[in-house]
């Protein structure tokens, strides 16, 4: 393969969308710089399924990719490649850990849970203050829930729940400096060990009490590593990605009333608003990284030599034109064909997208029947990006949300 002159990512997310179109230019694959690490970024979505479900291609840097010694000390994003859990497990490893983690997220723990999802949302949509100032949604609504929901699915306590949100934005960020990357992963990691020594010595009915109890057919559990890794899993998967689907939603909803419409009248549901934003705004743009362990040949491409790092760019597959035509960058909740890969693909597919897709649905159903009248507080083009390559969201979601309606909200 050709090694082109690789597309520097913009780790303020400011030119995400010219970023995503210039990807899909150069190809089903091509070179970028993430952050001074080179990469090959797939925007093809058939050639991500081939890598995605391919034995030639890892998740487990240390294993896997020979630069991981070099470059883990200075890379802003070492925490992606290098906690350990299985989201960088591969083979069997990985197996053994989604084996420990699966119980937790089957369809009837999730089915549970929809009270608990229906009363958080409630509560907070009650909250929100009503007059003629703008509210920003994403601090009093797309925020709160899934921090909210995590903390009670892992048993944080009241005490210990305030101090991750910025840790786990941190994870995110791709505007720190390697310095202050590591000073959040280990505050993260700190805060982590705190509620693990809590849950050690008061066990409880939560995830973070049966991670610590789990146990495999071998009769294994967490190493110690695993279990932080595990955790830091649950919270940036639990938390990050969903307030931006319900951020991204939202915004989406109000930047096209003709489609707002069409779930008003009922001739569309939240389900299809929800699969649509994930289509077109996945909460994660590109996911780092994954490596191949053979050469592996790209038809009509070339080669991605062994050992080198592949970046999936699930934002820029989502809107190719081959798996959705010309319409692709079109927000459309009556597509019949919503395919996309915001949740992975393969034997990474994230296991919590049955709790995400609730807690979006929810937020968005009960906020647009409290607030028919809601609008967005400043022009689309003035809503700031998040400060991330990875991240999709917006600092701020600024609204009026007028008179709340008259009925209940359920």
């Amino acid at each position: 393969m050709v090694r082109q002159t690789p597309l520097v990512l913009d780790p303020t997310g400011v030119g995400r969308e010219g970023e995503l179109r210039e990807l899909r230019a150069r190809g089903a694959v091509a070179r970028v710089d993430v952050l001074g690490v080179e990469a090959w970024a797939v925007s093809d979505p058939g050639l991500i399924k081939a890598l995605l479900t391919s034995p030639n291609v890892s998740k487990d840097a240390r294993a896997h990719w020979p630069e991981f010694a070099e470059v883990v000390p200075r890379w802003p994003l070492a925490l992606w490649v290098a906690v350990e859990n299985m989201f960088t497990a591969y083979g069997g490893n990985h197996r053994r850990l989604r084996q420990l983690v699966a119980p937790s997220f089957t369809a009837r723990r999730i089915k549970a849970l929809v009270p608990t999802v229906e009363g958080m949302v409630s509560e907070l949509v009650a909250a929100l203050p009503v007059g003629a100032d703008p509210v920003d949604l994403r601090e009093r609504l797309a925020y709160p829930l899934p921090i909210a929901v995590i903390s009670h699915l892992l048993g944080v306590p009241a005490e210990q729940a305030h101090g991750f949100r910025d840790v786990v934005d941190g994870v995110f960020d791709t505007t720190l400096t390697p310095e202050q990357a590591q000073a959040n992963t280990a505050l993260l990691y700190e805060r982590l060990e705190r509620l693990i020594r809590t849950k050690r010595a008061a066990p409880q009915d939560d995830l973070t009490s049966q991670f610590i109890a789990a146990r495999d057919d071998d009769g294994t559990g967490f190493s110690g590593e695993e279990l932080l890794g595990t955790l830091v899993l649950m919270l940036s998967a639990g938390y990050e990605t969903t307030v931006n689907v319900i951020d991204q939603a939202i915004t989406l909803l109000l930047t096209h009333p003709d489609q707002l419409a069409l779930v008003r009248s009922g001739e569309r549901e939240w389900k299809d608003v929800v699969e649509e934003t994930l289509r077109l705004e996945p909460s994660v743009t590109h996911l780092p990284l994954r490596y191949a362990l053979t050469d592996i040949e790209v038809p009509g491409v070339g080669t991605i030599a062994k050992g080198d790092a592949i970046l999936a760019s699930y934002g820029a597959a989502n809107r190719h034109p081959g798996l959705h035509g010309e319409s692709a960058d079109v927000f459309d909740v009556t597509r019949a064909d919503k395919e996309h890969l915001a949740f992975g693909y393969g034997v990474h597919y994230c296991l919590g997208a049955p709790l995400a897709r609730l807690e979006v649905t929810e937020a968005l159903r009960q906020l647009f029947a409290r607030f028919p009248d809601v609008r967005l507080a400043v022009p689309p083009g003035e809503l700031r990006p998040l400060a991330s390559l990875i991240s999709n969201g917006h600092q701020e979601l600024p609204v009026h949300l007028g008179a709340p309606a008259a009925v209940p909200l359920r």
